[in-house]
């Protein structure tokens, strides 16, 4: 008898606690939800109740949220408009309709389903993917839901939740930010898909777009880096005649991602789980710059954050009001830089790796391949812009084409972001701009201006001398030797003036010491041994006149940013660090790894380029000496250089070598890292230039108070220290006491004890020749950035 009671408690036991496990997780009829009770999912991730953002505030709301979040994470709110200002609310499902409502005293609905079919069984079911679903207790089918939340997002997206349309019947799901951290009622920033020509996802204030994708293309959108191999989340862009819409799926089950609209800082971001700090992380922010804002640059510009300004026209194009453009309003954007006639024949330029222009005055043929297409938009005088899409995940393609401005386009680097846009432009302007990337050619006047083109014009000079005493076949030989090693391409005086539209003024870049410098185009390029030197694309002599053509660099020189107090903020430590790095590098080619040894002779700020993605280029080799053999020192009577970046045993006695170049190289280092010149320097309680203020600060132990303020608070202090630790040593008195180039690379690239420096060498010099070298400045003052350039045979 005993047994048979406890066999009994248990079985009842067992029963009990098995209808409260599976009803944990829902609601039916005769069940209710009030305040302090919570729903959590079968797997115990999420928890739908009451909470209030404020607990000062007496308003509270029923919302889900994370159930192992310390902080209650709010993904999900169903009262966002109507709060709840007492405790008598109770969710519960009401037995004639069917409907799930939110009531205040069993009277006043303050929110429910809008269901429009009763059903006999209905039952609210908490997910565990976050989702509270309504669905027919008694349909065999799971899934077939009679009403879901993730139809009817808030701020936050979820894994497996659809942003989307719709098409069969206009219903759109969407996000709308919180008002603010403790209103969860709708903001005016919401995110979703645009629907115009072809779809997009895009954010909007209100009525206007902020922030749009671009087309969906291949397995991305155009206007976002692809991030396939993140390790996070995959996601899925879906288009067919039933629905449009973006969502995403978690790669490891157990991982926790959510995407959150904030309305204060008017962002989209993506948050992961940290779980052993316990808390979110941000992962990625939309817009992540301004070029991701919408139209920034106004219609036919191009937005590039490795460029200043940041705006551009387009190639074929010019800013409708210049003087507006160059106060930095791009609002009116640009026109075609010559009128197109549809009438005369146009012709297409191809511009790669960028953002799909706005949607609105898209068409799309989905049966088009890209011949097809540009055809299609050769004949319509309307049609300004075309490409090939991917649309589907199947594969499927077609055709884009834009009729009217081309607005909100954005340039990217990487070969994979992007897509390439091919843009109606005058047919004068089709044959040069469909050739190559933009170049910069230097016409040089008196002088040579580049290592390669030095080498080869002072070689040929030399030899000429020399071989009037030789056999002619002898002399014919040589010849051939030489052109053969040197590879440099030699261009028609015809095509250096088709290149620059007869010198035109409008693509004068400058003014240098050996003449003007143009902006040209030409058909193709060379390539050099190394990265970090400028590229010397070949030469022109015609005449009395010298000319180089060498790649445009976008970003000017390294001086134009570091000795500026607002451009030196784009320059951080890190970035700066690189740049000395890549110098470095270019110098140790030259020293030690080029065919011939070559010694810059003028290294200095100015003479180090920066391309578009800020990589350091050492230019303007004019004063450039080469070595042959194992000879590593020459002496001159001619000085020549930039005082202030000059060695000693140069500046005295025209003693120069591979260690004159290290000295140079320590000026450039301390001029980075403090943003000061050396030469003009002036501190209030010290005399002398920036070495000598540099070595008694180190002397004294505060070498920190030499760095730039900004890169101390942003920077890597100990790097820092490191590096004006190697630029005293670079600068040493005595030739035979400074690194060599390798060694340098080698400091740079260690964290291995380092040599006490000794004494530098200071430079006090005022000589009567140190005057600007350009014709136009003949007896002129110096100044910081004043190169000699005595021109002598070599």
């Amino acid at each position: 008898m005993e047994m048979d009671f406890y066999f009994y408690f248990v079985c009842c036991f067992l029963i009990f606690f098995s209808k409260a496990s599976t009803a944990i997780d829902t609601i039916s009829v005769s069940e209710s939800l009030t305040d302090g009770k919570t729903l959590v999912s079968g797997g115990g991730s999420f928890a739908l109740g009451f909470f209030s953002p404020d607990p000062s505030s007496n308003n509270s709301y029923l919302g889900i949220w994370y159930h192992n979040d310390p902080n209650k994470t709010v993904v999900w709110v169903a009262n966002r408009i109507h709060p709840i200002n007492n405790s008598t609310a109770v969710l519960k499902i009401e037995e004639s309709s069917g409907r799930v409502v939110l009531q205040l005293q069993n009277t006043t609905a303050v929110w429910s389903t809008n269901m429009k079919a009763s059903v006999q069984n209905p039952v609210l079911q908490l997910l565990d993917s976050g989702n509270l679903v309504l669905r027919d207790g008694k349909d065999s089918n799971p899934e077939h839901y009679l009403w879901q939340s993730f139809d009817y997002p808030s701020d936050t997206m979820l894994p497996g939740m659809k942003i989307g349309i719709d098409l069969r019947t206009g219903f759109e799901r969407r996000l709308s930010a919180w008002k603010n951290w403790d209103d969860p009622s709708p903001g005016d920033l919401t995110y979703g898909v645009e629907l115009e020509g072809a779809p997009e996802m895009g954010l909007r204030k209100g009525l206007k777009k902020y922030a749009l994708s671009g087309l969906w293309i291949r397995n991305g959108f155009s206007g976002i880096r692809d991030v396939r191999s993140n390790p996070i989340y995959d996601y899925d862009f879906v288009w067919n005649e039933s629905e449009v819409y973006y969502t995403f799926s978690l790669k490891n089950k157990s991982r926790m991602s959510r995407v959150v609209l904030n309305q204060t800082e008017s962002v989209r971001t993506r948050y992961t789980w940290n779980q052993e700090t316990q808390t979110w992380e941000s992962y990625a922010t939309r817009p992540s710059d301004n070029c991701d804002k919408y139209g920034v640059c106004g219609p036919n510009g191009n937005c590039d954050n490795n460029m200043l300004p940041v705006c551009q026209c387009l190639t074929g194009f010019k800013p409708k009001w210049p003087e507006r453009w160059k106060s930095s309003d791009y609002s009116e954007g640009c026109i075609h830089s010559k009128p197109v006639n549809c009438q005369r024949g146009d012709g297409f330029i191809t511009i790669r790796r960028v953002k799909s222009p706005d949607i609105k005055n898209l068409r799309v043929n989905k049966g088009m391949n890209l011949k097809e297409c540009k055809t299609e938009c050769s004949r319509n005088c309307s049609c300004m812009a075309y490409t090939n899409l991917d649309f589907t995940r199947d594969g499927g393609s077609g055709c884009a084409m834009w009729f009217g401005d081309l607005v909100d386009i954005k340039q990217f680097q990487s070969g994979s972001d992007g897509m390439d846009l091919h843009i109606r432009v005058s047919a004068s302007e089709t044959e040069l701009m469909e050739k190559s990337k933009a170049i910069t050619l230097a016409t040089v006047v008196a002088a040579l201006l580049g290592c390669l083109l030095v080498v080869c014009y002072i070689l040929r000079t030399r030899r000429k001398l020399k071989v009037e005493a030789e056999d002619t076949n002898a002399n014919d030989k040589e010849n051939r030797d030489e052109n053969e090693d040197l590879e440099l391409a030699v261009f028609e005086f015809e095509t250096i003036t088709k290149a620059t539209s007869n010198f035109s003024f409008r693509n004068k870049l400058g003014q240098g010491g050996f003449g003007p410098v143009y902006k040209g185009t030409l058909t193709n390029g060379q390539e050099i041994a190394h990265r970090n030197l400028v590229r010397l694309l070949g030469c022109c002599i015609h005449g009395d006149e010298r000319m180089l053509v060498y790649e445009y660099m976008p970003n000017r020189s390294l001086d134009y940013f570091i000795f500026d107090q607002t451009r030196r903020e784009v320059l951080t430590w890190s970035k700066r660090f690189q740049i000395i790095s890549g110098i470095a590098r270019g110098l140790l080619y030259l020293h030690q790894d080029s065919r011939l040894r070559i010694i810059h002779r003028d290294l200095k700020v100015s003479n180090v380029l920066l391309d578009g993605e800020m990589n350091p280029k050492i230019s303007d080799f004019g004063m450039a000496r080469t070595f042959g053999g194992d000879q590593i020192e020459d002496i001159t009577s001619r000085i020549v250089g930039t005082y202030g970046y000059m060695a000693p045993e140069y500046a005295t006695d025209g003693l120069f070598s591979v260690k004159s170049d290290v000295f140079s190289f320590g000026i450039v280092l301390l001029e980075v890292i403090t943003g000061r010149k050396n030469r003009g320097f002036y501190h209030a309680n010290r005399s002398g230039n920036l070495i000598e203020h540099t070595w008694m600060l180190w002397a004294e132990g505060n070498p920190s108070d030499i760095v730039d303020d900004f890169l101390v608070e942003t920077g890597d202090l100990p790097e820092l220290l490191r590096c004006i630790h190697i630029s005293l040593l670079c600068v040493q008195q005595h030739p035979e006491e400074r690194p060599s180039m390798s060694y340098v690379v080698l400091m740079l690239g260690s964290r291995n004890e380092l040599p006490s420096p000794k004494q530098p060498g200071f430079l006090f010099c005022n000589k009567p020749f140190e005057a600007d070298s350009s014709p136009d400045n003949e007896g002129s003052s110096s100044r910081n950035e004043i190169s000699l350039s005595t021109l002598e045979a070599r």
